[in-house]
């Protein structure tokens, strides 16, 4: 595994050991008073970051190009301004981070759409074209 796959899941990995870590913490201290921060964490950076890495391993060249590399930037800077975002959002000192994250969390899953989109129809269009 290399490239954009390896990238996400190493980011994916990366965020669930931060996430045990912080859910361990909370269980420790007994104040679970961010576990939506720390679910978000999970959830967006270990589940969604592995299937795309996983896709992306699976469909090579899906990850080819400029806008698979948009996505993997999208996705993790989503997640490092999400993830305190609702923290601080939580704690009520501002939800613009929060607000800002959840967006470009939204834009990084529209771009994947858009990339599985578009090589489905590529795969499509070559085995049409293999039939004619």
């Amino acid at each position: 595994m290399k490239g954009l796959s390896f990238a996400f899941l190493a980011a994916g990995a990366l965020s669930v050991v931060v996430g045990m870590i912080w859910g361990i913490q909370m269980s420790a201290t007994h104040d679970h008073s961010l576990a939506p921060a720390h679910a978000h964490l999970n959830l967006l950076g270990w589940v969604s970051f592995a299937i795309f890495g996983f896709y992306y391993h699976l469909q090579p060249k899906a990850a080819q190009g400029l806008l698979p590399k948009i996505h993997f930037a999208t996705a993790l800077t989503g997640l490092a301004v999400l993830v305190p975002g609702i923290a601080l959002a939580i704690q009520n000192r501002g939800a613009t981070l929060a607000k800002a994250g959840s967006v470009l969390c939204l834009l990084s899953m529209c771009l994947f759409v858009w990339i599985l989109a578009a090589n489905a129809f590529q795969k499509t269009a070559r085995r049409d074209a293999s039939l004619a």
